[in-house]
Order: structure tokens, then sequence, then C-alpha cells
């Protein structure tokens, strides 16, 4: 059996000596060898570029929640402006995030419509993959948007049930506070009896103003209160409703998946259906060349039998 000799020094120098017969010297020649060695990255397109930075939007936009959480959710710790501006900073966040979400799918649906031939066949099927994987991506980072969102709910819900239970106490001091002014009120009436013999008039209308501003005042606070507690119940409701709503639309965007899927399957089976088309056409027409020449043949026979016999 022949011993195998390594001649990979004999390639390098055979390559090294073509290359400076074609003019390359030391260092070009090093160079060229060394992007064979190390390939430079490939560029990325302006899709990946804005993916990626709406992932990082998201990254950073959970980290900041993460930070803020306690600050949000305990009373004690932030006054509540600070935990409004907390809310308006993660609010203007999801919005900046949805938004550059809303620029890919526009990009991506101006790319599809672009890519589709005549009668709406797409005529490149690496294309059709590429944009499905688009797709992918961008269902991708709806998904994580939609679960930062919903913790953030989740905080602004335990947010609000704390200003409710808060609230509630309060309203029962201020109707005991209320039902004692109300004593007051008539405890100072039967004191004022005895001076009513020497002024019984004038101290009559200045009873009967403190009556009446006791009673409008009293009439107003409840008023206030009913109204602050209708409101707190109603920002519960909307925040509830805002997390249904995420989900719905979560929900849609795995259903719009669905669809596309069904689409890209639809148009290969359209696209299945012309070749079939085409060549039954073919088959067609070679048939039909076949039974004119058959036809031809048969007529020129009996002439030439009948000539024949």
């Amino acid at each position: 059996m022949s011993r195998i000799r390594d001649r990979t020094e004999d390639l390098k120098d055979a390559v090294r000596q073509t290359a400076l017969s074609l003019g390359y010297n030391e260092s070009k020649l090093a160079a060229v060898l060394a992007s064979f060695i190390i390939h430079k990255p490939r560029q990325r397109s302006a899709f990946t570029k804005a993916a990626l930075k709406t992932l990082e939007s998201i990254e950073t936009l959970e980290q900041f929640m993460l930070k803020h959480r306690k600050d949000y959710v305990d009373l004690h710790r932030t006054t509540e402006q600070e935990r409004d501006s907390i809310e308006h900073e993660v609010s203007t966040f999801i919005k900046a995030c949805q938004e550059q979400i809303d620029i890919l799918k526009n990009s991506i649906n101006n790319e599809e419509a672009n890519s589709k031939g005549w009668l709406g066949v797409k005529a490149d099927a690496t294309n059709a993959d590429t944009i499905a994987h688009k797709h992918g991506v961008v269902l991708i980072l709806s998904e994580r948007l939609h679960s930062v969102t919903t913790q953030f709910d989740q905080l602004r819900a335990i947010r609000f049930q704390d200003a409710i239970n808060k609230a509630m106490p309060r309203r029962k001091l201020q109707r005991k506070a209320n039902s004692n002014s109300v004593d007051t009120s008539k405890s100072s009436t039967s004191e004022l009896k005895e001076p009513d013999e020497f002024q019984p008039d004038r101290l009559r209308v200045q009873q009967q103003l403190l009556d009446d501003e006791t009673r409008a005042l009293q009439v107003e606070l409840t008023s206030l209160l009913d109204a602050v507690q209708e409101t707190e119940t109603k920002m519960v409701e909307m925040s509830a409703l805002n997390h249904l709503m995420s989900t719905h639309v979560l929900q849609q965007a795995q259903q719009i998946e669905v669809l596309y899927d069904q689409a890209v399957e639809a148009t290969k089976n359209v696209e299945l259906g012309n070749k079939e088309l085409n060549q039954a056409i073919q088959r067609n027409s070679s048939s039909r060349t076949f039974l004119m020449l058959f036809l031809f043949v048969l007529t020129f026979s009996i002439l030439f039998l009948d000539w024949y016999s």
C-alpha cells in the first residue's frame, strides 16, 4: 500500500506564485488569505436593524418597570405625582414600541405587495420564505410587548385597588364626622334656646343659616365622595378592559399568522395548478398534432391502396 503524501505546502506555493505572477504583492496576498480565514460580518438589512432596535426598546421598558416596581406599588415610598410620572413614562414607552412594530408590519406588507407577480402569484419562493420569517419576527416582538404590558396592567390594578381600599375607610370616617357635626349643631341649638327669650328673631335667623350651610356642606361632601369612588371604580374597570383588549389583540395576531400560513399554502397550490394546466396544454397540443399526422397518413394510405388496386 502506497504511502499518502501531504502536498498542502505545494498547493500554497503554487497559489502564491500564481498570485505574484498576476501582480499581487505580499501585503495584498496576505490580506486576501486573511479574508478567506476571517470572514467579514454580513451587513444587516434595514428590517433587522429596526427589529433589533424595537427589541432593545422593549427590554429597556422591562428593566424600567422592574426598577420602579416597588416605587409604583408601595404607597409609602413615593407620592401620587411620582407614580403618575412613572405611569406616563411607561405608557410613552409602550406607545413608541407599538409604533415601531406597526412600521415593521407596514414594511412587510409593502414588500409582500411588491413581490407578487401576475394574478397575485408570488414569483420567488425564497422571497416568500423571507416574508414569512419577517412575519414571525413581528409576532415575537408583539408577544414580548404584550407580556410587558400585561405586567404593567397588573401593577396598575394593584395601585387602583389600594386606592379604593384607602378611600373606603376615609368615607366612613367622614360620614361619622358629618353625624357628629349634626349632633353638635343640635346641641348648640338646644343651648341657644335660653337666650332666645331675649333675641328670638335674630338667633332664629342665624340658626337657620347655620343649618342650611351644614346641610349644603354635607350634600356637597357626599356627592364628592360618590364621584371619587365612581371614578376609582371606572379606572379599575378601564384597566381590566385594557388588559382584555391586549389579550384579544394577541389572539388576533395568532389568527393572522394562521391565515398567513393558509394563504402561503393556497399560493403554492395555485402555482402547482398553473403548472398542471401548462402541462395539460402541452399534452393537448402534442396529441392534436399526432392525431392530425395519423389522419394524414391514413388518408394517404387509403389513396395509395385505391390507386394500386
